[in-house]
């Protein structure tokens, strides 16, 4: 099975769909140990036996709905009439909603698209300078995906839980984790935009009639969080029941109550929605049966005892584990990066006395910033395409925005109570 690796890298190369890679090494490791290849097929079928995948297409149905509806304008029109008259108001404003825009979408993409075209004439018309609009769009594109329901967090409970760990990864644990370290990141962001100078330097007044009609205005958008996590850790829904009821209320809203989308245009908007969960679902259920040829081959405990030899200490092992997520954020989607990646280091950092769920934190931080880490982070070319403006002038325009996010990414990685603080005993 000499040639196996250079195969699956020549196929790499070629642009071959990942799944077919990395099936295609499962099916070649299980051949060379003479293991019955029926075993990939049982891998695929187990996903239907796990409820918390339900979740996943119910929460992309309701983020797409969200996205084709206005749902976008009311929350910014909402955030600007509660935060404009801070100071930064309207930057804070663009933070707060790309966090919680992407955070029920799961792509940060789809954030840029759908929030530039409001935020970037804003932020202009209100005397921030070119740059800062650019890199703050860009970078907030990928906020929120620490928050519940992000469907990277829902994502990495999955694989973390078929690697038979003595520590448990909750899927609701996962969502307490994100909480402080998220809103670190949206405050450090906060906090840097207030200090930026502007052209204009009048703010908005906060009017109490302004803010009662954004709250109107959004006010079947309002009990979403409350909802998904209010729900969830008030012991009323299981996860994939809090996402079958979130769906079920955003159907109702948008296609019922608002009216925004048409009967006649569900069925596109569910294309739309299921081919993104059919990629991500093949691409699990292959490499949930490529992580168990791992384990069975002893792959990660050989890892272990090879990094072992060069990386003595914990914090060393943290150091190399940021370089390397940082590169990987660049080169992969995060759904691909989170079933490839995290079989092999998980139990590598483990090994290390790291907390899987806190490395899971560490993980989907990393992977944020490698959104939008020059010179490849899929955020640079989706802002260039938005906006019009060339990837070199978004390389600049993004790197105040890398080193705040960077310092906030190590602050998550070296305490890991700030991650491991609301999770129970």
């Amino acid at each position: 099975m000499s040639f196996a690796a250079p195969l699956l890298l020549l196929l790499a190369i070629l642009r071959t769909p990942l799944f077919v890679v990395i099936a295609l090494s499962a099916m070649i490791g299980f051949y060379s140990q003479e293991v019955d290849l029926s075993v990939i097929s049982i891998e695929i079928y187990r996903l239907a036996e796990m409820p918390v995948m339900i979740a996943i297409p119910l929460f992309t149905f309701a983020g797409y709905l969200l996205g084709e509806g206005h749902a976008s304008t009311r929350l910014v029109n909402l955030s600007n009439s509660l935060l404009g008259w801070m100071p930064g108001g309207l930057a804070i404003v663009a933070i707060f909603s790309c966090a919680l825009f992407t955070a029920f979408t799961g792509a940060s993409g789809i954030t840029i698209v759908a929030l530039g075209g409001l935020l970037y004439p804003a932020l202009k018309e209100a005397g921030y300078l070119e740059n800062f609009n650019l890199g703050l769009i860009t970078s907030s594109g990928s906020l929120g995906l620490l928050f519940a329901p992000s469907l990277p967090l829902i994502l990495y409970g999955v694989v973390a839980q078929q690697m038979d760990l003595d520590q448990p990864v909750g899927i609701t644990d996962l969502f307490l984790a994100g909480i402080f370290p998220g809103l670190l990141m949206l405050v450090m962001l906060s906090v840097y935009s207030m200090l930026q100078p502007r052209v204009q330097s009048q703010r908005t007044r906060f009017e109490w009639p302004a803010a009662i009609a954004a709250i109107k205005a959004a006010k079947w958008e309002i009990p979403l969080p409350v909802l998904v996590l209010g729900g969830i850790y008030g012991g009323y829904f299981a996860v994939s029941e809090a996402a079958a009821v979130t769906a079920l209320y955003v159907l109702i809203v948008e296609v019922l109550i608002i009216r925004e989308i048409k009967v006649s245009e569900l069925p596109n908007i569910m294309r739309e929605a299921m081919m993104l969960v059919g990629g991500i679902l093949i691409i699990v259920g292959v490499s949930l049966a490529s992580t168990n040829y791992l384990i069975d081959a002893d792959v990660p405990t050989r890892m272990f005892e090879f990094v072992q030899q060069h990386i003595d200490e914990k914090l060393t092992f943290l150091i190399v584990l940021n370089l390397f997520l940082l590169a990987l954020g660049m080169m992969l989607d995060i759904f691909s990066a989170i079933v490839i990646i995290v079989p092999i280091i998980l139990p590598i950092a483990v090994g290390y006395g790291i907390h899987p769920v806190h490395l899971g934190i560490i993980f989907l931080a990393n992977m944020q910033l490698g959104y939008f880490t020059p010179p490849v982070g899929m955020n640079l070319f989706i802002a260039s395409y938005r906006f019009e403006k060339p990837v070199m002038t978004l390389y600049v325009a993004t790197i105040p925005f890398f080193v705040v996010l960077l310092i906030s990414v190590l602050i998550i990685t070296y305490w890991p109570t700030l991650s491991l603080a609301l999770l129970p005993d």
